[in-house]
């Protein structure tokens, strides 16, 4: 009985081993939970693997990282390169003169101000106003005068007392009389509307910003230098382009054209006017800016596809990047930048044709774009631990 028993707590001692040693092996192969996780985000993303790959920038953190976003363009025609300047558009910049001669009361303005049109710019006092307020003066009495004496003459001829020639003269009185007064008043508007004293407020013709001031209080404006300051509004700006005369038959408005500024930054325009050579021999070609334009007096250059080509779409060559061993170009989408493969064909000038793979109405990133590469492997080196 003892050696049977003895047996049995063996078995027992065993079969409970046994158990332990199950147990443990169990909660070593049992995966963590957040190990478990993140071994099915891994196999999610090896779905995923099947599209193009994306880095989650947006365009404003990609431009702060120096990435350029673009449209795409079509090219394949004739080019030129043309040197240019941002300037102010077509009326909107004025030069101001004072409208008469005389002495600088007051001025009411200071370079860099924002005026209104209409807005007071200086008070000059004038002799030359006096005397245009009292010649109106006069001749406004001259003018009533001459009315009263039509009028009474038109009574007394209607009465019989006077004749019909009598009748025509004081009406001629009065017609005459009358045309001197608008001559008068005429004048005085042209001087900027002067007091009997001579006062005359020189106003901005248009809104805008004071660019230029050459009237200071006390000074003496002569007749041959009236000039007092220039007003221009930023908002309306354009880019003005030289060409010689053999290339203006390769132009036409409405082409557009690819500008570059300081800093490699781009910007697009559209031909708006075409100018014949001017005795100098250069073409002026005048071009609406979009986008963000530097300010007038800037200098910029221009590249044009003109002429009639194959209208193949080319991108900057800075925005082809080899990614996962193909030619892709980083597309603008929801959440990020995605690299799209293309099929890329002649390179000219700093730009690359596309043949397929783009549409034509993408955003792209230009120049910058290996940026988002290194972006994309160090996404993936993350990934891959």
């Amino acid at each position: 009985m003892q050696i049977q028993r003895h047996w049995l707590m063996t078995g027992a001692a065993v079969v409970a081993a046994l158990g332990v040693g199950f147990g443990a092996a169990q909660l070593v192969n049992r995966p963590a939970p957040k190990a478990a996780e993140h071994a099915e985000a891994g196999h999610a993303e090896a779905e995923a693997e099947g599209e193009s790959a994306m880095t989650a920038l947006s365009p404003q953190q990609a431009a702060e990282a120096g990435v350029l976003v673009v449209g795409l363009q079509r090219g394949g025609g004739a080019e030129l390169k043309l040197p240019g300047r941002v300037d102010f558009a077509p009326g909107a910049e004025a030069v101001v003169d004072a409208p008469l001669a005389g002495t600088v009361a007051r001025v009411h303005v200071g370079l860099g101000d924002r005026v209104s049109a209409g807005s007071p710019l200086i008070t000059l006092r004038s002799p030359d106003g006096a005397a245009s307020r009292a010649t109106a003066d006069a001749a406004s009495a001259s003018a009533d005068a001459a009315r009263a004496a039509e009028r009474r003459d038109r009574t007394l001829f209607e009465q019989g007392w006077v004749s019909q020639a009598r009748l025509d003269i004081t009406a001629a009185e009065a017609r005459r009389a009358e045309a001197e007064l608008r001559a008068a008043r005429a004048r005085v508007g042209a001087y900027g509307a002067p007091g009997s004293n001579g006062m005359t407020v020189v106003r901005s013709p248009i809104a805008g910003v004071v660019t230029r001031l050459s009237a200071a209080p006390g000074q003496v404006l002569h007749e041959e230098a009236l000039q007092v300051a220039a007003v221009a509004d930023p908002r309306r700006i354009e880019l003005v382009f030289e060409a010689p005369p053999s290339a203006a038959g390769l132009v036409k408005v409405g082409d557009r054209l690819e500008g570059l500024v300081s800093g490699g930054r781009t910007m697009t325009g559209v031909v708006t006017a075409i100018a014949p050579a001017n005795e100098a021999g250069v073409v002026i070609i005048r071009a609406r800016a979009g986008g963000e334009v530097p300010p007038a007096g800037s200098v910029v250059s221009a590249r044009v596809s003109a002429g009639d080509g194959d209208g193949a779409l080319v991108v900057p060559l800075d925005a082809v990047q080899t990614v996962e061993g193909a030619p892709s170009v980083f597309v603008v989408e929801d959440g990020g930048f995605r690299a799209r493969p293309v099929v890329t064909g002649r390179t000219s000038d700093g730009r690359v044709e596309i043949l397929s793979g783009l549409t034509g109405s993408e955003r792209i990133a230009g120049v910058g774009a290996f940026l988002l590469k290194a972006e994309l492997a160090k996404d993936e080196a993350e990934h891959g631990h």
